[in-house]
């Protein structure tokens, strides 16, 4: 086959479509890649990368056309908008002058923003191929809970933008179930395919950690790790609740990672003198496994908020594939995946009583117990979220309805 992959984002910045498109080569089918010259998360060029290099490549086997961008800088207002809308403006041109010839296939990973999708539509009238979207995250609900944006006119043209690429599209792939029901109730033709996708882990959380790497040891007593963004999303609020009501009990809650909401914590956690909360700051995703190992349970965490009901994110299956139990404070798909999965146990969000409550009860556990979580974790992982399950998944699915 021949595959067109379209994303904002690409190798060597770190997201699922990097294993789609190499897997893909790994097969022998011939994938090209439309993106942006990479900055995402620092906000600047990566190493050997300007807005005027590298605007073709060969990566792993595949071809990889980057237009230029605005770098995203601190990720915010202006930077943001001109960082989104420079990628469309590019990649017009790209269609047009730069992407040769036919594909049987063009896949579109669509994260945020929701408009890295014009490219496919827009290559899908010229080339006449089957556009599939991968829609990893849900416009404009995405940006309504991440942010205080109210304009009515505004939201009012993203959702009918939404509403054309989902119409246009020829398969849409979701990443959670709860998606169905908004992206349905947008479409026209109600009979359009509609197939859960869901994300899997990297591989570093699937093998053995690297033994070079070192990583601090953790506190004595009973340690609860989250690992990831501290950003306002993930509810601290919630967790330092949790953890100052827990501080008898001799559990520690370790925070490994970094984010805007890190200054906060930090005065949070000095004004009411909550010591059994630790700060380990950011590592690279390679010393995360040995962190985990570390752990005595994973924490995921997300605020009360309609959309994050629709989400589970990525870091479950990351939890999941290294066998560990799983305490979440989160609502809907993310909630039900970890109880129905017994592979810990998971609260209502916002509620940070009853997730004291289970951080004792994990702690008073027998050892055969918690062996027993740790094996459903393992166990659902392979059985749901194998990345060679789904990535052959999706090679059929692309086979199946090639014409």
């Amino acid at each position: 086959m021949k595959i067109l992959f379209v994303s904002q984002y690409f190798y060597p910045e770190t997201f699922k479509g990097n294993d789609i498109v190499f897997d893909l080569v790994k097969k022998g089918h011939e994938v090209t890649v439309l993106t942006a010259k990479p900055n995402y998360p620092g906000g600047t060029f990566f190493p050997n990368y300007s807005f005027f290099n590298k605007s073709t490549e060969i990566i792993k086997g595949a071809k990889v056309i980057r237009t230029p961008i605005y770098p995203r800088k601190n990720g915010k207002g202006t930077h943001l908008i001109l960082n989104y809308l420079s990628f469309i403006f590019f990649s017009y041109f790209a269609c047009i002058f730069r992407v040769k010839g036919k594909f049987d296939v063009i896949f579109v990973q669509q994260l945020s923003p929701v408009t890295m999708a014009l490219p496919g539509l827009w290559l899908k009238k010229k080339k006449k191929s089957p556009v599939y979207l991968w829609v990893l995250d849900l416009w404009p609900e995405s940006i309504l809970a991440a942010s205080n944006f109210k304009n009515i006119k505004i939201i009012q043209i993203i959702e009918k933008l939404v509403r054309y690429i989902y119409n246009n599209s020829d398969v849409i792939l979701i990443s959670s179930k709860y998606f169905e029901n908004s992206i349905v109730e947008k479409l026209k033709d109600k009979s359009k395919k509609v197939i859960y996708f869901p994300n899997w882990a990297e591989d570093i959380f699937t093998g053995d950690p690297q033994k070079e790497i070192s990583v601090p040891n953790l506190p004595n007593g009973f340690n609860i790790m989250f690992a990831g963004n501290v950003g306002e999303s993930q509810d601290f609020e919630t967790i330092l609740k949790a953890a100052h009501s827990t501080k008898d009990q001799n559990i520690n809650w370790i925070i490994v990672g970094d984010g805007r909401k890190l200054d906060w914590v930090k005065n949070e956690i000095n004004e009411k003198k909550i010591a059994n909360i630790h700060l380990f700051g950011r590592y690279e995703i390679e010393a995360m496994p040995l962190f985990f190992k570390k752990a005595d349970v994973m924490l995921v965490s997300l605020k009360d908020e309609p959309v994050f009901a629709l989400t589970v994110p990525a870091k479950v299956q990351a939890y999941m594939s290294s066998g560990k139990i799983i305490l979440g404070v989160l609502n809907g798909e993310g909630n039900k995946l970890i109880n129905d999965s017994k592979c810990g146990f998971a609260v209502a969000a916002g509620d940070e009583i009853e997730l004291a409550k289970k951080a004792i009860e994990l702690k008073n556990m027998t050892v055969e117990e918690k062996l027993k979580m740790e094996y459903n974790a393992k166990s659902y992982y392979e059985n749901n979220f194998s990345k060679k399950m789904l990535l052959d998944k999706l090679e059929s699915l692309f086979l199946k309805n090639i014409k």
